[in-house]
């Protein structure tokens, strides 16, 4: 953990070797810094430091009430300064998408590449909440229009996850199509405890849900840092439309769509932290 100029703190994990080429992790919703430690062996091959933040109020970090997506490149910005990083790239999955291109738009100097892997357009965009997958728009409208509900709701999903994690696992499991299942089969503790860490803060989820509906501050056109975005063929949570838009409107874009559900940056590790090194 460190403390920022503002007096919050900030929770982040470091994984691979620590003279590794650094890659920023920017987790998913309902998640937190541990979404990205089942790559973690992937990254050692590969001679890669993963870096995943906390969002503010999730996992250890404290609320940033009000929050924009932009606003948490200048988290990062201190972060990898105190960390005495100047080169890296980003990697951002599902919710974390729209925080990687954030990083890229804003600190473009100092990234080499973004990967937007399960990714969705602006919430503001028009049609784009009504095409959410159908929990994702329920937590989304819950959160800004009936908050205390949403903070309960939560609330119960994080005891859930930490006092029956294998139940928990089992429940989700039974929500999302089969390639997904199978992930958290895989690993249903692990899936419940970075979940039930994600969960910590509820109110913090419920800020979270509230800024990814916010303006981003920039626009996918304004990107100047190579994007790779990622989808896979059987994921059922982004429509298949998102991610050759997004690739369309980033400039300097490349569109990958391989096997896999939502999760399916877990089959695709090397191949996507091996384009993030490129050069490097």
């Amino acid at each position: 953990m460190i403390r920022l100029r503002d007096g919050r703190s900030m929770g982040f994990a470091d994984y691979g070797p620590a003279d590794g080429f650094v890659v920023i992790n920017a987790h998913g919703g309902l998640s937190c810094r541990l979404d990205i430690r089942a790559a973690a062996p992937v990254a050692e091959a590969a001679g890669i430091r993963l870096i995943s933040p906390d969002r503010p109020g999730i996992g250890l970090s404290d609320p940033s009430p009000g929050r924009t997506v932009l606003d948490w490149a200048a988290d990062v910005e201190e972060l990898v300064d105190r960390l005495g990083i100047e080169r890296m790239s980003v990697l951002g999955w599902s919710m974390g998408g729209q925080y990687a291109a954030a990083l890229g738009y804003a600190l473009a100097a100092r990234i080499r590449r973004v990967a937007i892997v399960a990714g969705a357009l602006p919430l503001t965009e028009d049609g784009v909440i009504s095409r959410l997958a159908g929990f994702d728009r329920w937590h989304t409208y819950m959160s800004l229009h009936c908050p205390a509900l949403a903070t309960g709701w939560f609330r119960a999903m994080s005891v859930v996850a930490r006092s029956m994690p294998g139940q928990f696992a089992r429940l989700s499991a039974r929500a999302l199509a089969p390639l997904d299942a199978e992930v958290v089969r895989n690993d249903p503790r692990d899936f419940a405890a970075l979940t039930g860490e994600g969960l910590r803060l509820p109110a913090g989820v419920v800020e979270e849900y509230r800024a990814w509906a916010r303006p981003w501050g920039f626009a996918p056109e304004d990107l100047e840092v190579p994007v790779d975005v990622w989808w896979g063929d059987g994921d059922r949570l982004v429509p298949k439309e998102w991610p050759s838009q997004l690739a369309t409107r980033i400039p300097k874009s490349t569109l990958n769509i391989g096997t896999g559900g939502h999760f399916m940056a877990h089959l695709h590790y090397r191949a996507i932290f091996d384009s993030l090194a490129e050069c490097a």
